[in-house]
């Protein structure tokens, strides 16, 4: 491992916290060293308090915080000697920790201190650096190795048995680190935990990071055990949807709420879930317990799902008997299957990806561990004790999201401008996975971030929208909810001078490709956890149709005598299917300027009298009639289906 430190970006970081910031980032960046707010960092620093007198307050990492990415608003500071008191005490629960932490605040508004503030209180050390390097992890994770820690390291670094974080922890280290470094000490070892590095400026203790981390690659190496050999990826299989769809409805009603899931077949996880030792070592626990994420070991995945079902049901029951415990959130969030590969599962997107970021790394320091004869994890008392801790369970209880749509998938067609952006923006807005369809190719960078998925894609081909229903399993594990908005105006033109072909053009886009779209993703929708929900996007032209627009109206009507024959047929299977019928939305792409200004010169209207010819004389936005399609997907309308919505303004015609 090397070190990414740079004077010239150095020298813009002035002051301790200032440097605190900047080391912080560079161990972020490395995901090998610290995942996901995984981590944390500190530095002591002596300032005048409001009485003017000088004061010793340490700068923590907060709750919240991801080091790759923190600010000097993301280090708590909190009276030093206060809290070195505290691990004088005997005893001290973890909840009463905190309270004490956030008493010794000197700002209110910080984050809340980690858990381990009073460890890094007690430290001797200006700057403590704190990660779970996957290196180490891969060697104490062995049956030897708290031998093979000291092996490496000697008297350079104290080693520490495994204790969960917390008062606990910092008790034992109080007792211990005095007694157990000396002058040659740089570091800690929390076995099966991480590192500690020491040092009084920013820069020694990141370099001895580094320094630490890379002795642990280097005897991985000396030992064959750093290299893992991936073999070639698996002939590439059709998605299985019937197979995914089943898992996320299971894990959906064990958990009590719909859930994300990913799959993925690359070559790492092919290989790992296709070990003949995969049941020894999937089953034993994480690599440390701050990557808490339980696993499934799942076989035939799928091709019972009355099996299916009990052996899930039995997971449940043997994790929680003679505990008396209800876990917040019991369903696991990684499934592995020898022949699908390995299942990600989250409450939302971002916690799938994570949960499978997580998981990779974990494959690796497990195969480590095994090439260097054996992993073992934590007993399981141990992992139970982190995952039922009560900081832990706080910490779920603040991190469910209220979100109105978590955990749901919605799609959207003609993603890429207009209504259809909009739309998208208000799913994500309230905590749905989204994915967008467009003919234009830009919806597929349109939002980098891992519950949005943009799919250049014609509706009008049959196969572009088989496509579209796999890689919406495949990324998320099914569609809740889809939205129908995709359509083309055309050429104003009067009946006896309208071409065929353009005829048939508009109903291709507007009326046949929604057809064909509802037909695929109508199994999706019957196994959505909620049940699913269509929103169709028509127009104003159905109830009031204006000259020059025979295709478009016409389209429009069929897809709304559509959308009312499927509230009929798909009602039983739970889905519900709303129209909204919009007027004059002028920031869509089918409103060219010249489309603009002949149909206002039609109406005998200037363009901004027309933009607002309605009876509450108002502008229709795109964003206005997103809203209200999302909401139509809402708990609102959980009892309305086969309903027609005007948002237009109000128009005389149509009242």
């Amino acid at each position: 491992m090397r070190s990414q430190w740079n004077d010239g970006e150095a020298a813009g970081y002035h002051g301790l916290l200032a440097e605190r910031v900047y080391t912080s980032r560079l161990l972020g960046r490395d995901h090998s060293l610290v995942l996901h707010g995984g981590g944390n960092t500190s530095v002591k620093i002596r300032e005048l308090n409001v009485f003017g007198e000088e004061e010793d307050i340490l700068y923590i990492k907060g709750s919240g915080w991801d080091l790759e990415t923190i600010e000097a608003a993301g280090f708590a500071p909190v009276r030093l000697e206060r809290v070195r008191r505290l691990a004088t005490l005997e005893r001290l629960s973890d909840t009463r920790m905190v309270q004490e932490l956030r008493a010794a605040m000197t700002d209110p508004a910080a984050p809340t201190p980690s858990v381990e503030t009073i460890l890094h209180a007690i430290l001797p050390y200006r700057f403590v650096d704190h990660t779970h390097a996957d290196a180490l992890l891969a060697i104490t994770n062995t049956t030897d190795g708290e031998r093979r820690v000291r092996e490496i390291y000697g008297d350079s670094v104290v080693v520490i048995p495994y204790v969960m974080p917390g008062f606990d922890l910092a008790r034992v280290v109080a007792e211990r680190f005095a007694d157990e470094s000396g002058p040659g000490t740089v570091g800690m070892v929390l076995l099966k935990h991480g590192f500690f590095s020491l040092g009084e400026t920013a820069r020694v203790a990141y370099e001895r990071m580094i320094d630490l981390v890379s002795r642990a690659e280097a005897y991985l190496d000396e030992h064959h055990a750093w290299t893992l050999a991936i073999p070639a990826a698996p002939d590439a299989r059709s998605t299985p949807r019937a197979e995914l769809i089943s898992l996320r409805s299971q894990v959906s009603q064990a958990a009590g709420f719909p859930m994300v899931l990913s799959w993925h077949t690359d070559p790492r996880s092919m290989a790992f879930v296709r070990r003949p030792d995969l049941d020894n070592i999937s089953q034993q626990g994480p690599a440390t317990p701050d990557h808490v994420i339980r696993t499934k070991r799942v076989a035939q995945l799928g091709r019972d799902v009355a099996q299916f079902r009990e052996a899930y049901e039995r997971y449940f029951v043997q994790h929680a008997s003679g505990k008396n415990l209800k876990m917040l959130d019991p369903a696991p969030r990684i499934v592995l299957d020898p022949e699908l590969g390995v299942i990600a599962i989250g409450r939302t997107a971002p916690d799938a990806a994570i949960a499978f970021d997580v998981y990779a790394h974990t494959i690796d320091i497990v195969l480590r561990a095994v090439a260097l004869g054996g992993y073992r994890a934590l007993p399981a008392s141990d992992i139970f004790a982190v995952e039922y801790w009560d900081l832990e369970q706080a910490k779920l209880r603040r991190a469910g999201t209220s979100a109105l749509y978590a955990g749901e998938i919605a799609l959207v067609t003609g993603a890429a401008s207009g209504i259809g952006k909009a739309t998208v923006e208000a799913f994500l807005k309230r905590g749905a996975a989204v994915v967008g369809l467009d003919i234009n190719p830009s919806v597929s960078g349109m939002l980098p971030r891992p519950d949005f998925l943009g799919l250049a894609c014609d509706v009008t081909r049959a196969a572009d929208l088989e496509q579209v229903a796999d890689s919406a399993v495949r990324a998320f594990g099914g569609i809740d909810m889809a939205v129908l908005n995709a359509g083309i105006f055309g050429a104003s033109q009067r009946i006896a001078g309208l071409p065929l072909a353009e005829w048939r053009r508009v109903m291709d886009v507007n009326l046949d490709a929604n057809l064909a779209l509802m037909s695929a993703v109508h199994p999706l929708l019957k196994c959505a956890p909620r049940g699913g929900r269509v929103v169709v996007v028509g127009s104003k032209n159905v109830p009031a149709p204006g000259p020059g627009a025979a295709a478009y109206s016409a389209s429009k009507a069929a897809l709304t005598q559509l959308a009312r024959v499927a509230a009929l047929e798909w009602g039983a299977d739970g889905i519900r299917v709303n129209v909204v019928h919009p007027n004059a939305v002028f920031d869509t792409g089918i409103w060219t300027d010249d489309i603009l200004s002949s149909r206002a010169a039609q109406y005998g209207l200037s363009v901004d009298a027309y933009k607002k010819n309605n009876v509450l004389g108002v502008e229709i936005t795109s964003r206005d009639v997103a809203e209200l399609v999302v909401e139509m997907c809402g708990p609102l309308f959980s009892r309305t289906t086969g309903a027609q919505v005007p948002i237009d303004g109000g128009n005389d015609r149509v009242i």
